[in-house]
């Protein structure tokens, strides 16, 4: 199985989208920029770091950068059987999965960005990361000093970050150190996230979260608060009003993922940090980065998939429909999963264009949404044919 991960807030660095300006998926950016009323091409490829360190910048610009290379995967036919995302990571694989719209999905990122922003300037708060201790060693450590500090993130086996009270993070490092934490860490970071701290940004999230339509997931998604596949598209309202106070339990989602079958994973966006704490998880775990374009031809040559003439894509048991032009994609009204196809058999329209199947054969399901806008020659749809 491959998985899809989407990294969080903290993954950002000046230029991380430089690499893709000139790519077709690129013009997600523009799209975006009007949605959000920013200048996101400024954030991907001009600002310093010190402006990306910005909640308000760092989530949009990491956002963005993981939608530019998973659109740039789609375009190649590659799929995962699940998706998971680390905090801010939750948003992309909800919008990678189709669980929301991309437009939806900005507009909603956008709103948690500016709000975790005003929460941190609210209440003072910081991170940090205790390593090599125990799971319950770190809340009882947390306990021990009374007061508003918790755990934020399960990142790893020996890697917990902490959150609250600045000087009750400081507290709470020293008894994890007491009880036989190899170090522990400050985090460059304006808040506590994942904390009661967050609470005044969950509410402005979850005002934005009721205006949004949400749709089941192609595949499983596994969220930060339960560490649990969910397919239900009415599960994630409350999953997302609950993320900002909660802690992200990643360990605990990879290690149900591997449990699951999940044996490839890919991190999709920028840095390498969902790459370290997977590897710490699972040392024999396959993972792979896309960071540029160039990284996709690794993945490609990597998992054995053939690109054939006209922008179609061969696999062992499939065929790949992919789109003849941009814009909104309908269905046809007589054709679902389980339809038997022949070749010229209109399965669908994208814009003004009709969408041919080049091949005969089943419709095993689609890979666009009703009224999602798509890519020229990103995958529609994909069927098995009789002779395989």
């Amino acid at each position: 199985m491959i998985i899809f991960t989407y990294p969080g807030q903290g993954s950002q660095s000046q230029g991380m989208g430089a690499a893709w300006q000139d790519h077709p998926s690129w013009e997600l950016v523009e799209e975006a920029s009007d949605i959000a009323g920013r200048n996101i091409a400024h954030l991907l490829c001009e600002a310093d770091d010190e402006t990306l360190r910005q909640t308000r910048n760092s989530q949009l610009a990491t956002f963005l950068t993981s939608m530019i290379a998973l659109d740039a995967l789609t375009h190649v036919g590659i799929a995962p059987s699940a998706h998971a995302g680390h905090s801010l990571g939750e948003y992309s694989a909800l919008a990678a999965s189709g669980a929301v719209s991309f437009a939806d999905a900005t507009g909603l990122v956008t709103e948690r960005g500016e709000a975790m922003q005003s929460a941190a300037e609210e209440q003072d708060g910081t991170m940090a990361a205790v390593l090599g201790l125990p799971d319950d060693e770190v809340e009882a450590a947390c306990e021990s000093v009374e007061g508003d500090v918790w755990v934020a993130n399960y990142n790893a086996i020996g890697q917990v970050v902490i959150a609250g009270s600045p000087d009750l993070v400081v507290a709470a490092g020293a008894a994890a150190k007491a009880r036989g934490a190899k170090r522990v860490m400050s985090l460059p970071v304006g808040g506590a996230f994942h904390t009661p701290y967050m609470s005044s940004a969950a509410e402005r999230v979850e005002k934005a979260i009721s205006l949004v339509e949400f749709r089941a997931p192609d595949f499983p998604v596994y969220a930060n608060v339960d560490a649990a596949p969910h397919t239900n598209a009415d599960d994630w309202p409350r999953l997302l009003g609950q993320q900002l106070t909660s802690p992200v339990r990643w360990r605990q989602q990879i290690q149900n993922i591997i449990a699951d079958g999940g044996e490839t994973f890919v991190e999709i966006g920028p840095g390498r940090a969902l790459t370290a704490m997977i590897k710490r998880i699972d040392k024999s775990a396959e993972i792979f980065q896309i960071n540029t374009p160039d990284d996709i031809d690794v993945l490609l040559k990597a998992i054995g998939a053939k690109t054939i003439t006209e922008g179609e894509q061969l696999y062992v048991h499939e065929r790949i429909v992919v789109s003849p032009a941009t814009g909104i994609f309908r269905p046809a009204p007589d054709i679902s999963e389980g339809s038997q196809v022949a070749v010229g058999t209109i399965i669908g329209q994208v814009a003004d264009e009709e969408v041919y199947s080049p091949f005969e054969g089943e419709i095993m399901g689609f890979l666009a949404y009703e009224t999602e806008r798509v890519f020229a020659n990103q995958p529609l749809a994909w069927l098995r044919t009789p002779d395989e």
